[in-house]
């Protein structure tokens, strides 16, 4: 069964544009989860969490991260190191669980009460390559198209590490958050697709549109 491996919360640290809260370390008991309203606040999903670069992170379109565990795994071989849960940033780090191939606009219940939707992947900064301290980590990171996922709080309550996830629904269009993230990195040519995912913050399919005008004959 789909797992949730641990809750990882910010520990607040020096960055390459001031302070980050990307440095996100796993935390005991229960945490309470509850939308955390518009972008600006600095507030995640997760009480107790932060972000600091609050122009592009946090609001309820990002009001969580999840990375899967196996996607972590998968990556240790070529970085020569282990991982530990929340070394990408994630908030949450899932076993058992498709992350990178969830339908933009799929719902998750956590544990009992939580239910969190799917709604854009995250694209790679300079926060993160700073953090990874990897030759070439954007490009490496982008290359491989296995972004992980963003989440918005669509029902709130307490979660902790070791509660089931089960999928509730499922929206009914073909579009994953690998294919959201090839879209709008190194794939131009699938924005089309995005313009009518409602799920998809407005801001991503406006851009879309846009992109996908300048690019039509």
């Amino acid at each position: 069964m789909p797992t949730l491996l641990s809750i990882n919360l910010a520990v607040p640290g020096p960055g390459p544009e001031g302070v980050t809260g990307i440095d996100k370390r796993p935390t005991d008991g229960a945490v309470r989860v509850r939308a955390p309203g518009p972008r600006g606040s600095g507030l995640t999903g997760l009480v107790g969490d932060r972000v600091f670069a609050v122009d592009v992170h946090g609001g309820d379109d990002q009001a969580a991260y999840a990375y899967a565990r196996e996607d972590l795994d998968a990556w240790e071989p070529e970085l020569g190191r282990e991982l530990a849960n929340g070394v990408f940033g994630e908030n949450l780090t899932t076993s058992g669980l498709e992350v990178t191939g969830a339908l933009v606009g799929e719902r998750w219940r956590v544990g009992d009460a939580v239910v969190l939707e799917v709604t854009r992947p995250r694209i790679p900064c300079n926060t993160f390559a700073t953090w990874m301290a990897e030759r070439g980590w954007i490009k490496r990171f982008t290359a491989r198209a296995v972004p992980g996922a963003y989440l918005r709080v669509i029902e709130d309550g307490e979660i902790r590490a070791g509660d089931p996830i089960t999928v509730v629904s499922r929206p009914d269009h073909d579009v994953t958050i690998g294919v959201a993230f090839r879209a709008l990195t190194l794939e131009p040519d699938l924005l089309p697709r995005l313009v009518d995912i409602e799920a998809l913050p407005v801001a991503l399919r406006d851009r879309a549109t846009r992109r996908s005008a300048r690019s039509s004959p």
